[in-house]
């Protein structure tokens, strides 16, 4: 019987799929990207992580947007995502230039066999609870075309989670190179691997922070256009262990210096956004706002539209 490896290379391969679908999604909107490269400015150094006034400090409840009205003075339009003769890459790029940024999850894996290994980004990436810590992670194409992340995170049950900053995008980014299979994305990343506590999957060295993970569960999608189609595996992954750099974590071992992880965000296309400066906002309090910001007047009870 072959192994599984061999089976893996009789199959349709993974890198000319990839190419495939970056030809027909047509992410990069430049034929000479170098060339566009090359015409912006310089990279900017920012030395510090800044905090900034919220744009409108004096904000008081029922005040509504921040810009003076002018965004009610613009129309919408309404979309359909199943609408006769749009296809499903349209809802790709819109969903990915409007929703961001997005978090990245650099997801290490390695084949059940412990042969293989795999090293990827994925922005269907998000952690939606704490306790205990449960991530999600989206995977383009079903099971019938299941990357070797998705195949290794489902055979071993492991993975590692690490976030992307400043420090190593380049070759983060790299790593979503189609290139055979059986070649090493840490090789051609020129990233390193760090062994993990609790699974076999290595950790990004580079990274500040750093997840163990253990697979709960996964579902498959299928498309509404293309009936029968598979089109998307969500898994659902529990974080076992944490890896943060010394010098990003505070006393309390609870919370992470943004200054020091300078996370990289995803946003459409092949653009990346960084994060220089924040506001800060409390919540407020029912009681002591409504008194403080004189709103009385506004407590109303809920109607049709509201």
């Amino acid at each position: 019987m072959a192994s599984e490896n061999e089976q893996r290379a009789f199959d349709p391969k993974a890198s000319e799929q990839m190419m495939d679908s970056e030809k027909h999604i047509q992410r990069n909107p430049h034929p000479d990207f170098k060339k566009v490269e090359a015409s912006r400015p310089e990279w900017v150094e920012h030395d510090k992580w800044a905090f900034t006034q919220t744009r409108k400090a004096d904000w008081k409840l029922g005040d509504g947007p921040n810009d003076g009205g002018e965004c009610l003075k613009k129309d919408h339009v309404e979309i359909d995502p199943y609408a006769e003769g749009r296809p499903a890459v349209s809802n790709y790029k819109l969903l990915i230039s409007g929703i961001i940024p997005r978090p990245i999850g650099f997801c290490s894996t390695r084949s059940k066999d412990g042969q293989s290994t795999n090293l990827a980004p994925f922005s269907y990436f998000q952690v939606i609870n704490h306790d205990p810590p449960i991530f999600t992670i989206g995977y383009a194409g079903g099971w019938d075309r299941a990357k070797d992340s998705l195949r290794n995170l489902t055979d071993t049950g492991e993975c590692t989670i690490n976030i992307i900053s400043e420090h190593f995008l380049e070759a983060a980014n790299a790593t979503s190179i189609n290139a055979p299979y059986g070649v090493s994305e840490w090789a051609l990343s020129g990233l390193h691997p760090a062994p993990c506590r609790t699974v076999r999957a290595d950790r990004v060295k580079e990274a500040v922070f750093s997840i163990e993970g253990k697979l709960v569960d996964t579902r498959e999608f299928e498309s509404r256009a293309t009936p029968g189609k598979k089109t998307g595996v969500l898994a659902i992954v529990e974080g076992v262990r944490f890896w943060v750099r010394e010098d990003a974590i505070n006393e309390d071992r609870n919370l992470i210096d943004p200054a020091v992880l300078r996370p990289v965000a995803r946003l459409g296309g092949i653009t990346y956004g960084r994060m220089h400066e924040a506001v800060e906002i409390p919540r407020p309090d029912y009681e002591e706002r409504t008194k403080a910001d004189q709103a009385e007047n506004l407590i109303k009870p809920k109607v049709e539209g509201q």
